[in-house]
């Protein structure tokens, strides 16, 4: 994992590792998961992995826009997009702090 980006081989081969599974077993694996969780957030799903965090599917509705070259206001179709919340556990991670596993009250994650 040199170029800085995570890649599904990069998966692939640490579930390789980990598990001691085949490569084949282990693509295969990591092909799954993302199948299930690509699936789940098409039919609309809230995907939560603990100590990761969660992705939801919101909807946006029509709105106006400017196109910044011309100044022409422009409708924008209704869509929906992709959102994702870090869990606690994963913001305090990509801070370098410790994460105490004490989540108060509303926590989602």
């Amino acid at each position: 994992m040199t170029t800085g980006t995570l890649t599904r081989a990069d998966l692939t081969e640490a579930v390789f590792q980990a598990v001691g599974l085949s490569r084949t077993d282990s693509a295969q694996m990591v092909e799954d998961m993302l199948e299930e969780v690509c699936g789940a957030l098409a039919r609309g799903e809230t995907v939560k992995l603990s100590s990761f965090g969660t992705f939801a599917v919101r909807q946006k509705s029509q709105r106006m826009g400017r196109n910044p070259k011309t100044g022409d206001e422009v409708p924008i179709a209704p869509r929906r997009v992709l959102v994702f919340r870090p869990s606690h556990v994963l913001k305090a991670t990509i801070n370098g702090q410790e994460h105490n596993g004490s989540e108060g009250p509303g926590s989602e994650d």
